[in-house]
Formats: C-alpha cells, structure tokens, sequence
C-alpha cells in the first residue's frame, strides 16, 4: 500500500509529546512490511535544510487567501530509507516553538499554519504523481485532511484514497473563531458545504478534531483502554456524542516502543555503565551518577524517583505541586529522593522550581528539555512517576521497564494496558498501581514502592520482569493493517455504490 503519514511532530525533527516518537516508529514498521510510507510535517526553525534537497518548483496551494505558495524541501527519515517531505513557508513555521511561544500559549494563526499543511498534502500527491491509498493524519493539526478528501476531493485524483485519523490526545482539540473556515479556498468550502449532512461549526467555533471525526473512514487510539474511555462524557472532551456515533469505527491500538532507540545495554548516555536484564551492575552505578548530576545526596539504599513529563495537568503533576501533601511526604522527610524534568505550563513550572529549592537535597527540578538527562533518570532512578489524570497510551512506562524502572502509574489509559501492580500480582507485577485520582492514592502507590525497594530479592525480580517485556510495532502494526485494509474496502463499497447510482 502507498500511505502518507501527515503529522505536526516527527522526531528527532520536532517534539513536543508522544506523538513525534509514534509516528516514526510506525512508519520505520510498515516500511519493514514492504509498504511505501511517506512523512509530511511543517518545516519548522531548527530544522537543518542541509539535510533536505529542495524541489526546483514552488508548490501553489488554493487556499480562502488566495493560492499560496510554498518550497518542498525532500529527505528521508532519520536512520532510515523512508522519504520525508517538510514544507517551507517562513511566515508560517519559522518560529521557535510548534503550537505556541510556550507550554500555555497557541500561536494565533494556527488554523492557517495546520489548515495550510492539510491543503498542501493534496497538492503535493498531485505534483509528486504519488496517489496514496491511506491518508494517515494525527490529532487536531492535520484533522481537517480527512474532511477535505471526504467533502472536496472524492470526485477527482482521490476517489480510491481513504482516511485514518489517530487521536493521540482528546484534549486537544484546535478550536477556533467560526470565521477561521475562510482559511480554506471557496472551493472546498462550497463542496463541504453540498456534502456535509451537518454544520461544518460545532458550538459555534471551528473545531478542527471534529472535521476529522465526523468524515474519516476509521479512527484509531493509542490504547484500547483509551478507545473505551472517550465514550464517556468524562474523558471525551465534550465530543462524546460525536464519538458514540463513530464507535464502530474506532479502534484502539496500544502504540509500541522503539527497542533498538531505547537499550541501556547499548546506550551511548550510559556508556561505560550500560547493563542488561542478567547484569544490572551498571543500574547501581548510574544511580549513583544521577544522584551526583542531580545535586541529590549521594545513598545507594534511599529509592530515587524519576520523573520526565510535560508539565500539564493532564500528566497528574498537581498532585506532587501540593507542597504539604501526603504525595510529597516521602521526599520532605528524606525518605526517597525526586528527580523532575520538563517543560509546560508555566504555573507547574514555577511551583517546581520553589520545590527544588525548598528541598534542594533530596528534590531535583530542572525545567528543561533534555534528551540525555532523560534517559539517564530513566536508567538511574528505582522508580518512574506517571500519576496521569488521563493518559492515551504513555511511553515513558514503557522505557522505564525496558531500563529496570517500576513505573508508578494511574490506572488509567495505556498505563492500565501496559503496567501490572505488584501488589495484586506479585509473580507477574512490575508495577505499581493506583486508581482515584488524589492525593491520597498517589501517596498510598509510593509508600509501597518505598516498602518494597527494602527487598532486595523481590525488587530484583520485578525489574527483571520489567525488562523482558515487550510492547513491539510488529504486532501494533498488524492492527493498523487491517484498519488500512477495512478503510480500504469501504471506499470500494461506496466507489460501486457511486456507479449504480449513476
């Protein structure tokens, strides 16, 4: 099959989350089955053009300003034979942060900058003479692509295409004022409008994750559990009708991780300390080196604490922000160690950094993006924080039991997929586990990882357990086969309807 995968972050290009690791990793797993996989992201600042070979013509998109113009600049995929395509419009994407100047703040022409990257998609199939069979987008950014190809597109060069939308994070949903549908050309407007049974508008605003809910083919999440829980009111993010009415073609698929990439036997971060599940002398060492980096007092006995996170509240961060909480009394006595990396909202920033002065000998805060300092918490540390309020998938939990880390998740998402409690299954845990949202229940998950670091054997045990698990893309990317193979079938199914009517 021939699939475009349009994304908004693709690491190690541009990222902000979850999302610019899943992507690459699912398209380096359909290449290895024989597909030709493509990636279109935003040329952003930072993004080295030498690595790129620029196409000789300009690409004209037809947008509500008028057509607009943009350089194509080719590549491949870091590491690998997959083309990358980037898009150069430096009114648009030259700028130093992707959705906004900051963790609290969106750019205010971000319809235009995600609306812009949707159109050119097309357009860029078109001139490259490569008709994909799957139209592969990701959240709210690259959303409106589906509904385009549904509304404006099905009678032309794309009658056979179809589209997948994953949601990788409900939340996050790109609404705008209702006159942001002027972005898009008269055209497109004028055909959506014939074609669409209900108002473009949902609550009177331009909500861009809608446009793709309501017309692509299928719909995946990052986690089976996370299919489920969007039909709630709860989680849904107020699109639950919109979403039980979609429930037959939506599909959760746990993301995998990429092992090769995360490895503390070959790590170049914890070089010369690397270590595997059969010698975890160098895990000793590399707390010891965390201990030493983080300016924490040097104690091989007391458990550390790792936490590499946005600061957000969606990543249950407010729950360790209550200074005089029951979460945050381990690390005020002394009795564990907290070690925190991130960037994100600037309140959970602030209230970070008073805590690592407050209790700057056994509380670590470093408000920064760092992909080595990541990776050494994520080796050093005995435990990794995840108090998700909610959680789509989660990688981290994943990373850190394949570096003999027990996560200490919520239940909640593709944490409660992944992570299974010691506490409940001791033979099989390695984990720990806790299910309401609070203090309390946080608190509760750590007190019994500080208890069950002081057994030597059983911890062991639970980190080797940990290591030899395995959330691979071979099997994920069977599931997305065969929602490639039923979008695919469904358009053959309208395609014959189309000619009876004629």
């Amino acid at each position: 099959m021939k699939i475009l995968m349009i994304s908004s972050e693709v690491a190690p290009l541009a990222k902000v989350g979850g999302l610019a690791d899943a992507v690459p990793a699912l398209c380096k797993a359909l290449y290895q089955r024989g597909h030709d996989v493509r990636i279109l992201i935003p040329m952003y600042s930072g993004i080295d053009e030498n690595t790129f070979k620029r196409f000789t013509k300009p690409l004209g998109v037809p947008m509500g300003p008028g057509e607009m113009w943009c350089a194509v600049h080719a590549g491949k995929l870091v590491g690998t034979e997959i083309p990358l395509y980037a898009l150069e419009r430096r009114d648009l994407y030259d700028r130093e942060g992707i959705y906004g100047p900051d963790g609290s703040n969106s750019w205010p022409d971000n319809a235009l900058r995600y609306g812009f990257l949707c159109a050119a998609a097309l357009q860029l199939c078109r001139s490259l003479n490569w008709i994909p069979d799957i139209f592969h987008v990701h959240d709210w950014p690259t959303a409106p692509l589906a509904w385009l190809l549904k509304n404006s597109e099905r009678n032309g060069d794309f009658e056979r295409s179809s589209s997948i939308l994953t949601i990788h994070n409900i939340e996050h949903q790109g609404v705008f004022p209702s006159n942001n549908l002027l972005i898009f050309s008269p055209r497109q407007i004028e055909a959506v409008e014939r074609n669409q049974e209900n108002s473009v508008l949902f609550m009177n605003s331009l909500n861009f994750l809608v446009l793709g809910l309501k017309s692509a083919d299928e719909i995946t999440t990052v986690s089976p559990s996370y299919a489920r829980e969007i039909l709630s009111p709860e989680l849904a993010g107020g699109l639950d009708e919109i979403l039980i009415s979609r429930k037959e073609n939506i599909t959760g698929i746990l993301n995998g991780m990429d092992y090769h990439l995360w490895d503390p036997a070959n790590d170049e971060v914890l070089k010369p300390d690397n270590y595997d599940r059969n010698k975890l002398y160098g895990k000793v060492r590399l707390k010891a080196r965390l201990q030493k980096e983080a300016g924490l007092d040097s104690n091989p006995d007391i458990p550390v604490f790792g936490m590499v996170t946005r600061l957000t509240s969606q990543k249950g961060v407010e729950l360790l922000t209550e200074i005089h909480g029951a979460a945050m009394k381990p690390f005020r006595d002394d009795r564990a160690q907290l070690v925190v990396l991130g960037t994100g909202e600037t309140v959970y920033e602030n209230a970070f950094r008073a805590i690592g002065e407050i209790f700057k000998n056994h509380c670590s805060v470093r408000i920064a993006f760092d992909d080595r300092f990541s990776r050494l918490i994520e080796a050093g540390s005995d435990f990794f924080l995840m108090p998700s309020r909610y959680e789509p998938c989660g990688l981290n939990q994943m990373y850190s039991m394949r570096y003999g880390t027990l996560p200490i998740v919520r239940r909640t998402g593709g944490l409660a997929d992944t992570v299974i409690d010691i506490s409940e299954s001791p033979r099989k845990g390695d984990g720990f586990v806790f299910d309401k949202y609070s203090n309390a229940d946080l608190a509760n998950a750590i007190n019994r990882a500080i208890a069950f670091h002081r057994d030597k054997r059983s911890m062991h045990g639970a980190i080797r357990r940990g290591m030899k698990r395995r959330f691979n893309w071979k099997t994920s990317v069977r599931f997305y086969l065969k929602v490639y193979k039923r979008s695919q079938a469904l358009r053959r199914t309208e395609a014959r309807r189309a000619l009876l009517t004629l």
